[in-house]
């Protein structure tokens, strides 16, 4: 036990409170943070081991609603996608990769966040590219849940039908790329050691987000959640930027 990191398990109970709260999964926080104690490859496996226990638990909790049209647009193009950029990551920069990724968070949380009342069409075109893009973003960087959210978010939903949508599109993104992962051999023997931690800390963080949730108005949630996704922004850049 004394190989374990308790700092990083407090912060990955943090990254699932506020990805829970955010509605796009904690893996946008959880990645970033992992960065800072394993290498790249190895937060992959983590994530995606952590992830499906956390998204069972979402789905469980927020059950009362899922929007079958989402399920069905975003759902198999991320599915399909997240297998692509998964078998890709051991050929790409992951470096590079982030700083893209990190670009486009803050430039588009920026932009909603400025234009309240610009929107993204809600319509399945719209819908099939969010699912393309955060897919592949899942498997090559690790997390693709502030892509889907930002898609999400143009189509108004309830908050709790949007966290569940969003729960059970990021378990069969997760379920899928957990092969692909251990194809690759990122999961190995310290991913197994923590996957106990992770399984409790889904399951609390899911709750407590939850609880938190509740005294949230529906109005403000989706400024919360692209406020949220800024951070993650500009988390993810510091976090390159340190390793230079």
């Amino acid at each position: 036990m004394d190989k374990i990191n308790y700092i990083f398990l407090i912060l990955a109970l943090v990254a699932e409170v506020i990805g829970t709260i955010g509605g796009f999964g904690s893996s946008v926080f959880f990645v970033p943070i992992g960065n800072f104690y394993f290498d790249f490859h190895s937060v992959l496996g983590l994530t995606a081991l952590f992830h499906l226990s956390s998204n069972l638990s979402k789905i469980f909790l927020f059950r009362e609603g899922l929007d079958k049209r989402l399920l069905l647009y975003i759902g198999v193009p991320s599915v399909i996608f997240v297998i692509l950029g998964g078998f890709l990551s051991k050929v790409f920069s992951g470096r590079i990769l982030e700083i893209i990724l990190a670009v486009f968070l803050i430039a588009m949380s920026l932009i909603f966040l400025i234009r309240k009342n610009l929107v993204i069409d809600p319509d399945n075109k719209n819908a099939v590219a969010g699912g393309v893009l955060s897919g592949f973003s899942a498997g090559l960087l690790g997390t693709g849940g502030a892509i889907r959210g930002l898609t999400m978010a143009a189509f108004n939903l309830e908050k709790s039908v949007f966290i569940a949508t969003s729960a059970f599109i990021d378990f069969m993104i997760d379920f899928t790329r957990t092969f692909v992962y251990f194809w690759n051999g990122y999961i190995g023997k310290l991913e197994w050691t923590y996957l106990p931690f992770l399984f409790v800390i889904g399951i609390v963080g899911t709750y407590l987000g939850k609880r938190i949730l509740k005294y949230i108005p529906q109005e403000r949630f989706k400024q919360i959640s692209l406020a949220l996704i800024l951070l993650i922004g500009l988390v993810t850049l510091i976090n390159v930027s340190l390793k230079n």
